[in-house]
């Protein structure tokens, strides 16, 4: 059995157009840690930004292109973190699940809790038959989070990532159904 526990308070759902400002403030709160590891965050990060993209995630998920989700206080309804399902590949039925925490939520489970929860939308709602999860070899905390829930650490993959404008090797870390049906055991 897989331990993956899960903290308690918070909430993983799609965004809204009405999580643009709360989007905002868990990106400022956590612009040193995020801006190393998230091409898309920088110092000038503005609620334009952030609106724009609560209106991707409303049109990805309408395509099926990608399956964004966000991470929420579950009392207040602040946004604390991001996860969900990109590079969906539909002919190999796989993708990759991506997480990010704000900073003064870190280090409560918080991230293991939205990587599961994107992991089973994926394979339970969506059948995928893949997911991956590629970090920074870096980014120790998120590799924890792989390992945490049972993922197989497969490789080091040269030149996988572009993170502001340079080419990086990454790990890339694997979850089948057969994973995640452990989660369950117990």
């Amino acid at each position: 059995m897989i331990d993956v526990p899960a903290p308690e308070g918070y909430v993983v759902r799609a965004f809204t157009s009405g999580d643009a400002a709360s989007f905002l403030a868990a990106v400022r709160a956590s612009l040193p840690a995020l801006a190393h590891e998230m091409p898309w965050c920088r110092e000038d990060y503005a609620l334009e930004d952030a609106a724009a993209w609560m209106a991707f995630t409303q049109a990805a998920w309408a395509k099926g292109s990608e399956f964004p989700l966000g991470i929420f206080e579950a009392g207040s309804g602040a946004v604390v973190g991001g996860t969900g399902i990109n590079q969906v590949n539909g002919v190999h039925r796989t993708g990759n699940i991506g997480y990010w925490v704000s900073t003064p939520h870190r280090g409560r489970g918080v991230a293991r809790l939205a990587a599961r929860q994107a992991a089973i939308l994926g394979f339970e709602e969506l059948g995928f038959t893949r997911l991956e999860i590629v970090v920074l070899p870096s980014n120790v905390a998120s590799q924890r989070v792989a390992e945490a829930l049972g993922a197989t650490l497969e490789c080091t993959a040269r030149n996988r990532l572009h993170v502001h404008g340079r080419a990086q090797d990454a790990l890339v870390y694997s979850l089948t159904p057969d994973d995640a049906a452990r989660w369950r055991v117990g």
